[in-house]
């Protein structure tokens, strides 16, 4: 455990609620685990701890939870007054899983891309290693994605995305056990590694695939590169016999949904762009849609995390979270706004991981010391309070 200044207790506020086939979809002999996560559509959302924090001075947006008129104090080594940080001293925090629970502590699983460790951290400052996951770094992989089972407070089974010296994958794991392959076969390459997770809420598994370099690969339907996929929890396509839902990614930082499995959203760094597209129920493997939003600038959007009013993006270079408006029919509104960038908020640097774990409450991981400039207590997991967005109702 680090040393950490104490922390203050947090009452509890609300309730809290990524021609080549599927090689992976293999026999475990664990059936049970597959047939909890069919059975998720039928469980309510878990109930959890939603910190009580002080107003930040831009209401309009999401804003940090120690944004306050003093200032904090930098970092001594790993020890770090801020608030909002939880944990520190990780290296490249590209995922990030929030944990049910119930009470005054906030605790997630936190994913390290370059050394594969899954790190268990709370908000009283527990930092304690739960899995170790043998990874490939090379071509912006390793580990990139992390996911809860539906039904995690019964079969503590964590879903990762990971590149190995073979290719990229979706693993399962529990704590103390080795990691079973679920999803195999994933083109890798010397870039375009990358991948996301989302758990969603009919209980399926959404997966986003980069295009291992190859940008022909996200266009070829037999291939599961540059793909959204769509399996059950024991890599099985939900519907039909073919696992890909939409077509036409190249290196995927985020996916995120409604509480309800309305909307569902995936980022994505392209060669010329980086863009935010909503993943359609009906797509049947075919084309993505027209971006919703487009960045010419590429400010490598990764995370992301829909608040119904808004949708919030975090970027790596950007080194800021990005939250676009959204209409009354979940369109986006209006221009981005820029927070968490020093000016709106306080400034943790580069950001690859951004995951909901309540109503008003986001986690997010900094890698900074993957081309950033890190401070001492970096890499960190930060907390990230939701405020009032002025982006809803637009027509």
């Amino acid at each position: 455990m680090r040393t950490r200044p104490q922390r203050r207790s947090w009452p509890l506020a609300i309730a809290v609620s990524g021609v080549l086939v599927l090689s992976g979809c293999a026999d475990f002999g664990d059936e049970a685990a597959g047939e909890k996560w069919s059975a998720a559509p039928e469980l309510t959302p878990e109930q959890g701890p939603q910190p009580e924090l002080p107003e930040a001075a831009t209401p309009e947006v999401p804003s940090a939870p120690q944004q306050q008129q003093t200032e904090v104090p930098p970092p001594e080594g790993c020890k770090d007054f801020d608030e909002a940080v939880i944990a520190t001293c990780l290296d490249t925090v590209s995922a990030v899983a929030p944990l049910p629970g119930s009470g005054q502590v906030i605790s997630a699983l936190a994913g390290e891309r370059k050394s594969g460790r899954v790190m268990l951290v709370d908000s009283e400052g527990k930092e304690q290693e739960f899995a170790k996951l043998d990874v490939d770094a090379s071509g912006g992989g390793g580990l990139t994605g992390l996911a809860l089972s539906p039904t995690y407070s019964e079969d503590r089974l964590v879903y990762a995305y990971i590149t190995t010296a073979q290719d990229n994958r979706v693993v399962r794991f529990a704590q103390g056990q080795p990691p079973k392959p679920v999803v195999t076969g994933i083109p890798k390459g010397s870039s375009g590694n990358a991948g996301a997770l989302l758990a969603t809420a009919d209980g399926s598994l959404l997966v986003a695939t980069g295009d291992a370099g190859d940008p022909a690969q996200a266009r070829q339907p037999r291939t599961l590169a540059g793909k959204v996929l769509q399996v059950n929890g024991t890599g099985d396509p939900v519907e039909g016999d073919s696992p890909v839902l939409a077509s036409g990614l190249t290196q995927p930082g985020g996916l995120c949904q409604t509480a309800d499995g309305a909307r569902t959203w995936v980022t994505d760094r392209g060669g010329d762009k980086d863009a935010l597209y909503q993943v359609p129920e009906d797509a049947d493997g075919g084309a993505l849609p027209a971006a919703a939003w487009t960045w010419p600038d590429k400010p490598g959007v990764a995370g992301c995390t829909d608040w119904a009013d808004s949708v919030a993006v975090a970027t790596e270079s950007g080194a800021n979270v990005q939250n676009l408006p959204l209409t009354q029919d979940g369109s986006v509104g209006g221009e981005p706004q820029v927070m968490m960038d020093g000016d709106n908020g306080p400034s943790y640097g580069r950001l690859g991981a951004l995951a909901q774990a309540s109503e008003d409450v986001a986690i997010a991981g900094t890698v900074n010391k993957d081309g950033g400039d890190p401070v001492s207590s970096d890499d960190r997991v930060v907390l990230i309070v939701r405020q009032p967005s002025g982006g809803s109702g637009r027509d």
